[in-house]
């Protein structure tokens, strides 16, 4: 979509191209128990060979009945359709194919431990704090954080290029407040989690990745 911007020439307009970006919503309380529960149930098998980061431990998620696809996910690949579009009416031989949950895992990440920056296969992918047990503020008083030219550490952050080829960031403060924030985005969007320090908890997040599944037909 252009926007177009009078100017004191009317012979001028501003374009401004089309771009995506990423649904942001805070889950109830049930959404919460339901996933705490699917963590208590979590398969006992390492899920971290699939994975591109060095985090401790990471595991493998069974959504039960279907419950949160139903009440949450489906929802939000909906949402993002009106939003933005649905992208993957991108892929022409797939036009006619619903989307399912290819896979979701929890993430037990300890102080050190980080993501590089990386996307994910699927069509939709989302994160998930369920709980976040530092401060962004008291972590930039870090040493590491204070010697360095950027106080990155952390953070949660979205990259990407800009029509220059300019690379940019959007960053999430990791903090107690944001737990229950989910994050829904393109799989292919790139985005990184930075180390925390001095904390013996553990961060709990979730991921999971949203594809079209190709044995049906809508």
């Amino acid at each position: 979509m252009s926007f177009f911007k009078k100017s004191n020439d009317e012979q001028v307009k501003a374009i401004r191209p089309d771009n995506l970006g990423w649904l942001e919503k805070k889950l109830s309380d049930k959404e919460m128990e339901y996933l705490w529960r699917c963590i208590d149930n979590r398969k006992t098998s390492s899920y971290k060979s699939t994975l591109a980061g060095n985090i401790h431990e990471s595991n493998e998620l069974t959504d039960t009945s279907n419950w949160f696809w139903i009440n949450t996910l489906l929802p939000l690949c909906e949402n993002y359709s009106k939003e933005f579009f649905n992208i993957g009416k991108t892929i022409p031989v797939n036009q006619s194919h619903p989307y399912y949950l290819k896979s979701w895992w929890v993430n037990f990440q300890k102080q050190n431990e980080f993501n590089p920056i990386h996307d994910h296969t699927g069509v939709y992918s989302f994160v998930i704090w369920m709980k976040i047990p530092t401060k962004h503020s008291e972590q930039n008083k870090n040493p590491i954080a204070l010697n360095s030219n950027s106080r990155l550490i952390s953070l949660f952050q979205f990259t990407m290029i800009d029509i220059l080829g300019n690379l940019l960031s959007y960053s999430y403060e990791m903090n107690p407040k944001i737990e229950g924030t989910m994050l829904f985005f393109p799989s292919q969007l790139n985005h990184s989690v930075n180390p925390f320090y001095n904390c013996d908890e553990d961060r709990i997040s979730i991921s999971g990745n949203i594809s079209l599944n190709t044995a049906k037909t809508l």
